[in-house]
């Protein structure tokens, strides 16, 4: 994995829209990459940086209480997006994560199943990190199944 390529990359991409945004809000994923995440964040280190938790547990999907363990809190705002999908459903989520998705400048969003509720469903600036886990998703995508990409949404 340490040696591994992306298929799709678009880091250059993600950093400088990084660099110009006010406001970033990043989608959790998995509990047991938290501790990845909370790393990249401190390596960000954007000022202005929500970090976006499931609204109840759901299937190995990061919560409040694994965030509060880890202590994403010391390196970003932690929120609730107020829904019990393993995915990002925008319309299922709760108004204040609605405006928080809506005022971002910048969305990062770990996991194939945030990329499953988001991909070509928002005008968002949304950059997809993931590890492509099926066949399907690879076909869309273009990779191979067991591919990392960095993608950057294309925009409706």
């Amino acid at each position: 994995m340490l040696k591994s390529d992306f298929s799709i990359n678009h880091s250059y991409e993600l950093k400088e829209a990084l660099s110009n945004a006010k406001t970033v809000l990043y989608l959790g994923d998995n509990s047991g990459e938290i501790v990845l995440d909370k790393l990249f964040i401190e390596t960000i280190m954007h000022p202005n940086l929500h970090f976006a938790v499931r609204g109840a547990p759901v299937i190995n999907d990061v919560t409040i209480d694994d965030a509060r363990y880890v202590g994403i809190y010391k390196v970003a705002d932690v929120i609730s997006n107020g829904y019990d999908a393993p995915s990002t459903i925008i319309d299922k989520c709760s108004e204040e994560f609605q405006k928080h998705f809506n005022d971002a400048d910048v969305i990062i969003s770990k996991g194939q199943g945030n990329l499953e509720g988001l991909l070509h469903k928002t005008h968002k600036t949304v950059f997809f990190l993931l590890m492509v886990k099926c066949d399907v998703i690879a076909e869309a995508l273009g990779v191979k199944k067991g591919d990392f990409v960095v993608m950057k949404n294309i925009q409706k």
